[in-house]
């Protein structure tokens, strides 16, 4: 691709001072293309092109049926190209492509949904107790948006903030993962194909501290949206806070899989596999920390060892391969810390722990690796790995279950492992998480509220709470039969 990689007010530029970057597959080492690396500059042009968009209200003139409309023809259009999609966020991630193939399904369910929903909250009649007074609300697009997502899954993650902020009547400036832009870059050309109006939709690529920290400064941003790191997050409430713009945080957890003693054995230990080491753990969701109940805790975890060293590791396109690498030679290092850190505090190291090895070494591949003997205030059980990497700790009954998956500062998703209905109803009642499930692990659903309690974030995607957070709620109260209130006496004598 040439590497005017920037789209700015319906047109595709290079960066204004001519920096460029480039990215290489995580499973070899092998180019996938030069893009344009932007400037603070270019951010603050784009920003500027989707305020002048939205104060021209073009885009939020159109009836939000239409609106909707739209998006049906964006999940259509990703569905023709539905393979080309899923192989470049194959080749810039590194993940299987089979995985990328059910991501795109996801997006397109995505525009799908909030193509369907954006006609259907057209805002409310308030019963204000006088037939004199006509009361609504109505309901409309916050304005400006910055919508900063991450690398593990980024052109899902940002269609979670495209679809409902178009949904809504916003214009939006998008800044992904500098290690994983191409898939982003090929949604601009989805949109501008169709027809949408030029500086509503604005990418800039580049590191979050050049490109993606005047979204959440800049006072022509309305709200900004970032899926992402801890840390990160709390800069970009910070910078929001001097402006006090919308914020909505999606970062990141420390997830317990609760397996109690009753639970359909072969079911739990096959899905707690895949709740840690599903795209090598680099999901905000993971299922890292898993709680077993006492009883079944050797067995189990004797099983799960034994499972995770089969797991065959290798490139998008090795059929046989079941996991791939992570996304970069600092991650790599980063989990290798962890875990070291981990066992220098006293965890037993089961399995893993290794880099991969002969055909694998060109990539950024990390083993399967479960840790136990861990107690919870070690650094392994308190905090997030992002990477396959999965923790065993024990209970002995209820209560001690939901104690141990409720003692940490993040709160995204959990799951309860039982054949009874009314404890695992009773244990997903009291976790203090975004989303439990029970029974299952990963699923979601496009029409249901994702989102963190404590320190996994503020706000919700997806869902009609979703929609919501693009718009802005405006009461409009109506007297149609005005009269003189005689609060104030007219002394006209006096005078």
């Amino acid at each position: 691709m040439s590497t005017a990689t920037l789209f700015i007010d319906g047109t595709w530029v290079a960066a204004s001072d001519g920096g460029t970057r480039e990215i290489h597959c995580p499973a070899d080492g092998t180019l996938v293309g030069t893009v344009s690396e932007g400037t603070a500059d270019d951010a603050v042009a784009a920003i500027a092109a989707a305020r002048s968009a939205f104060d021209r209200g073009e885009w939020a003139a159109v009836p939000a049926p239409e609106r909707g409309d739209f998006l049906l023809k964006v999940a259509a259009r990703l569905q023709e190209r539905k393979a080309e999609f899923a192989r470049a966020e194959t080749l810039d991630t590194g993940k299987r492509l089979v995985e990328s193939e059910i991501d795109m399904d996801d997006i397109i369910g995505c525009f799908t949904y909030f193509g369907k929903l954006a006609g259907q909250n057209q805002g409310r009649l308030v019963d204000p107790g006088n037939a004199a007074v006509v009361s609504r609300i109505e309901y409309e697009p916050v304005g400006v948006c910055g919508l900063i997502s991450p690398w593990n899954y980024p052109l899902l993650q940002s269609a979670w903030k495209i679809a409902p902020a178009l949904a809504a009547g916003c214009t939006f400036v998008l800044k992904p993962s500098e290690l994983t832009p191409h898939t982003c870059m090929l949604m601009m050309d989805v949109l501008d194909e169709l027809g949408l109006p030029k500086g509503v939709a604005n990418l800039v690529l580049g590191a979050g501290a050049t490109v993606g920290a005047p979204l959440s400064e800049h006072v022509d941003v309305d709200l900004v949206s970032f899926t992402g790191g801890l840390e990160t997050g709390k800069r970009i409430a910070a910078a929001a806070s001097a402006t006090v713009k919308k914020v909505a945080l999606e970062l990141g957890g420390k997830n317990p899989n609760i397996v109690f003693a009753d639970a359909d054995f072969d079911a739990a230990l096959d899905n707690a596999l895949n709740a840690a080491f599903v795209h090598s753990g680099q999901v905000c969701s993971a299922g890292a920390r898993l709680i077993v109940e006492e009883s079944i805790a050797e067995r189990f975890t004797d099983e799960l060892v034994r499972r995770a060293q089969l797991i065959r590791l290798g490139g998008p396109f090795d059929e046989d391969a079941e996991t791939g690498p992570l996304i970069s030679a600092a991650h790599r290092d980063k989990v290798t810390a962890y875990v070291q850190k981990g066992v220098a505090e006293g965890a037993r190291l089961r399995c893993g722990g290794t880099w991969g090895t002969g055909d694998l070494e060109q990539g950024f591949y990390y083993t399967p690796t479960v840790l136990d003997q861990v107690e919870r205030g070690m650094s392994v059980v308190v905090d997030e790995a992002f990477g396959p990497v999965v923790t065993v700790e024990t209970f002995t009954g209820e209560e001690e279950a939901v104690a141990i998956g409720n003692d940490t500062h993040y709160g995204l998703a959990g799951a309860v492992w039982s054949q009874d209905a009314g404890k695992s109803q009773r244990v997903a009642r009291r976790l203090r998480h975004g989303t439990i499930w029970i029974n299952d692990f990963h699923p979601y659903l496009p029409q249901a509220e994702w989102g963190g309690f404590g320190q996994s974030g503020v706000g919700r995607e997806l869902g009609p709470t979703g929609l919501s957070e693009y718009q802005e709620a405006k009461h409009i109260y109506h007297n149609i039969d005005p009269q003189v209130t005689g609060w104030f006496a007219d002394r006209k004598e006096e005078q």
